[in-house]
């Protein structure tokens, strides 16, 4: 799963710190603008109640009592009241009798009583219906104060409840007002919000991501051309310090691996001055041993680029010509541990001097075996194989086929031929016509039949070297 860029997690993170303030917000700007509304509405009934009070009074004042009914008539005409009607006090009543006005109530329900009994207005508010509206009972208290002097006209103590109007109105539209207004706040912070997770994110973008990127090529490029990243190009101050610290990294890896690179060449010359040293080691044991069996001069020498040329016309591997050209001076090194008696003789082998002799390449193996060089474990493995034959009739093992190492399989055809070619001790140099007969006679019988076939070939080859190191050399 793809891992979330530096933008999208900080628009994820504002965006949720965002809503939740806006929402709070908004809960909160709904909450104190409802209770606004429901103050309105209640000033605003308190206001009607205060006016039809004003103008009963003035009436009663004036002495036209019965213009009450058209002036109450007049007051319900007002915007959004629904109902209107007076609660007549037990007090009135005893004093100047029961109403018999149309607007005039004696009997009380239980805002009516808790108004009375607590003298001050009750407010009954219904916002959630389809038709909104308020109720207010509004008592109304004796008193000798002011202007209008109650206890003139009312017998009656000062406090008492003298009685009440009760007013009801639609609020609708006080409703649907506080409505468009939370819509219009909530729209407002959708936008607000909208615009700062757009700006936040062109923000990050051009002044974090694209610079971010451009500092990671720019790094790149820089370690690639070894020039600083130029940490004048960021608009920020922060990221042209991390430029900086990527130039003075990159100086640091730099300085770091030329020494490595001189440390590394210093390993490579010393392997490979341990690698020369062990090659010519090799070949000197090879003259060495050749030196004391009495071989022809540059029998090692020839044996070796013999040895080469059929590797490299069989396809092997440029590594495995080169190992098998630092192993096969060894193939005879076992002979050092043949007696000079047996190793030195100029005539004919009898059998028990056969059976020394053909113990060579086990001895050559023991001599070998232990080393975990590779130069040192194939030659061991040339010394022990170089004497088996393809159809198994050679020794010590009596390996067959493939069972033989193509390391040994190859040595064999090379020192089989120089030792023919070649003066020995014991014999004269065959002509090279038998010499080349003998090889295709023992195709599939002493030699592995595909290294015949590749000798056969390129017979000029082997005599060529050979004339570039001869036996009388």
């Amino acid at each position: 799963m793809p891992k979330p860029s530096i933008r999208t997690i900080t628009v994820k993170s504002l965006l949720n710190v965002l809503l939740t303030v806006a929402i709070v917000t908004l809960v909160i700007t709904a909450y104190n603008f409802r209770a606004l509304s429901k103050k309105a509405v209640e000033n605003q009934a308190l206001a009607h109640a205060e006016l039809v009070k004003a103008g009963l009074t003035a009436h009663m004042k004036a002495g036209i009592m019965e213009m009450r009914d058209y002036y109450l008539e007049e007051i319900e005409q007002l915007h959004n009241v629904s109902e209107l009607y007076i609660i007549r006090g037990e007090n009135v009543t005893r004093q100047f009798g029961p109403g018999n006005l149309e607007w005039e109530r004696t009997e009380l329900d239980d805002s009516a009583r808790q108004a009375f009994h607590r003298k001050e207005p009750i407010f009954e508010l219904d916002e959630f219906s389809w038709t909104p509206a308020i109720r207010v009972t509004i008592p109304y208290i004796a008193t000798s104060e002011g202007n209008l002097n109650c206890l003139v006209c009312h017998t009656v103590d000062e406090g008492a409840v003298l009685g009440g109007v009760v007013i009801e109105m639609d609020v609708t539209e006080y409703r649907n007002q506080a409505a468009w207004v939370i819509a219009a706040i909530l729209l407002i912070s959708l936008l607000a919000l909208l615009l700062v997770i757009v700006n936040t994110s062109r923000t990050i973008r051009s002044y974090v991501q694209v610079p971010l990127e451009e500092l990671v090529e720019n790094a790149m490029l820089s370690y690639r051309s070894r020039q600083p990243v130029p940490a004048d190009r960021f608009n920020t101050e922060e990221f042209s310090k991390v430029a900086d610290e990527f130039n003075l990294f990159n100086s640091r890896i730099i300085a770091h691996q030329e020494e490595l690179r001189r440390k590394n060449q210093q390993l490579l010359d010393l392997n490979d001055e341990i690698d020369s040293t062990l090659r010519e080691t090799v070949f000197t044991m090879g003259v060495i041993e050749e030196q004391r069996s009495k071989e022809t001069a540059n029998h090692t020498k020839r044996v070796t680029l013999y040895a080469k040329v059929l590797a490299e016309k069989l396809g092997l591997a440029r590594e495995q010509v080169e190992l098998l050209v630092a192993a096969s001076p060894l193939h005879d090194i076992g002979k050092l541990g043949i007696p000079d008696e047996v190793l030195l003789k100029p005539g004919l082998f009898d059998e028990h001097e056969r059976r020394i002799m053909e113990n060579h390449p086990r001895i050559g193996y023991e001599m070998l075996k232990h080393s975990r060089r590779d130069i040192l474990m194939a030659a061991g493995t040339i010394a022990y194989q170089h004497h088996e034959k393809w159809d198994g009739s050679g020794y010590p093992r009596g390996l067959k086929g493939e069972e033989i190492h193509i390391f040994g399989r190859i040595v064999a055809v090379a020192d089989v031929f120089d030792a023919l070619y070649s003066p020995r001790l014991y014999k004269q140099p065959w002509p090279l016509d038998e010499v080349i007969d003998w090889i295709r006679n023992e195709r599939g019988k002493h030699f592995d039949p595909a290294l015949v076939d590749i000798f056969l070939d390129n017979v000029d080859e082997f005599v060529a070297i050979y004339d570039r190191f001869p036996a009388d050399d």
